[in-house]
């Protein structure tokens, strides 16, 4: 059951092409969020979708394949961890991020 602690999964579309830094001694980040999208009907029998994003990062090799293959609106499916972060802003206001840290990344587009 370990391997269950902090496992994310999801599929959707990029909503911006990657930023990729890099950092002292070379290693790369990249930056990205990911749209889910969950269709259901509502009472009326109406069909909603409902959008959900999520705030990615990724490190080294797998930074290097998200900057190299990856752009706006390519559908990919991801797992990695959550990871929460604080920090204070400019107006001295607390703030809070959740992140995917991606360890694995399937680019499910078709090859053209």
């Amino acid at each position: 059951m370990n391997a269950l602690r902090n496992k994310v999964q999801l599929i959707g579309n990029l909503g911006m092409d990657p930023e990729v830094k890099s950092l002292d001694g070379g290693k790369k980040l990249a930056k990205m969020s990911i749209a889910t999208n969950e269709i259901y009907k509502n009472a009326n029998g109406e069909k909603v979708t409902e959008t959900q994003w999520h705030n990615l990062i990724a490190w080294g090799k797998t930074a290097e394949i998200v900057e190299k293959f990856l752009k706006k609106g390519s559908e990919i499916a991801i797992e990695g961890k959550l990871l929460n972060r604080n920090y204070t802003d400019k107006e001295g206001i607390k703030r809070y991020v959740t992140e995917i840290e991606v360890s694995e990344v399937l680019m499910l587009d078709s090859k053209k």
